[in-house]
């Protein structure tokens, strides 16, 4: 065999299955990831208030939590106890006392949730040691969020309730106002929800308060106390992962609430993008897969006909 010839025949058999391996580049498969994103959170009592004293000009703050989680945790503790410089002689005071206090937070892949319990509880505020501000028998709340589903707040307050030793009937949806004489003023919101289409919240109570005590060197206290609040928010869906390189052949709308996306085609007549592109992506194969491999085959045939061509003349030499 002549030693060209026999060259050219190696070099067109080599090269068909060189072709047949670029046939088939790098494509991303139809995997999703995951984004996460979900919260939730939980207290079972807070203060925002400001202290007056009676020997001093300035004010004295009293912000204080119990139970305040944030997912994931818990926490259960009844009692809290708060040491304000001038109050009490320098001594701590009670603040809280129950007999159950907790408060749980939990994120998962699909589904957040926060929630509050108080029950058998009495708030004190400085300057009055003896007189409660509220006392309830039990009150919960919880804030549920979960993926393709709408957030759902809700609060509960069952049994009685008092407020600076009066007890009162709380108005579902409205305001509750307590005025005591010689002592002060406490404005209460029962039952407090809010929702959104990934976020919703519960309160069982809030307080406004307006005291004027006069004792224990206390001369006015004023703010806010929030009993038993919990949150949420929708962790976030799965999202396609886009093709290496290449583009996703539409454009990504806007978050749909539930934890997804709208996808738009860009030509605006309300099809989807062919399906020749997902299955090309799960198979790695692309629209010139057919060409090349048609180059390949020619090549094969060409280096067969080389090699037939090859022997003929070896055997007439």
């Amino acid at each position: 065999m002549n030693s060209n010839t026999f060259r050219l025949a190696a070099l067109a058999v080599a090269a068909a299955p060189v072709a047949l391996l670029v046939a088939a580049p790098a494509h991303a498969t139809g995997a999703t990831t995951t984004t996460g994103g979900g919260k939730a959170s939980a207290v079972v009592l807070r203060t925002a208030l400001d202290v007056s004293l009676l020997s001093k000009t300035v004010d004295v703050p009293l912000k204080t939590t119990l139970n305040e989680v944030h997912a994931p945790a818990s926490a259960e503790q009844t009692a809290l106890r708060v040491r304000l410089d001038g109050v009490n002689h320098g001594r701590p005071f009670s603040v809280l006392r129950a007999d159950v206090a907790t408060a749980n937070a939990t994120v998962g892949k699909h589904r957040a949730e926060g929630y509050s319990n108080l029950a058998k509880a009495r708030v004190h505020l400085p300057g009055l040691p003896l007189l409660s501000l509220i006392e309830v028998e039990k009150v919960t709340s919880k804030a549920v969020c979960e993926v393709g589903r709408r957030p759902v707040a809700e609060s509960n307050v069952l049994g009685h309730v008092s407020v600076l030793g009066k007890r009162v009937t709380l108005t579902s949806g409205g305001t509750t106002r307590v005025d005591v004489p010689g002592v002060g003023e406490v404005r209460l919101d029962l039952s407090k929800t809010r929702t959104t289409s990934r976020t919703a919240a519960a309160t069982a109570l809030r307080l406004e308060v307006s005291v004027n005590p006069l004792k224990l060197n206390v001369a006015d206290v004023k703010g806010e106390v929030t009993l038993a609040e919990a949150t949420c928010e929708t962790p976030k869906g799965p999202k396609p992962t886009k093709p290496a390189g290449g583009s996703d052949g539409g454009t990504t709308g806007g978050d749909n609430g539930d934890g997804g996306t709208d996808v738009k085609p860009q030509t605006g007549t309300g099809h989807a993008p062919a399906a020749v592109d997902t299955s090309l992506a799960e198979t790695g194969g692309s629209s010139t897969t057919p060409y090349i491999a048609g180059g390949a085959a020619l090549l094969l045939a060409l280096g067969a006909g080389a090699m037939v061509v090859a022997r003929r003349r070896g055997a007439q030499d």
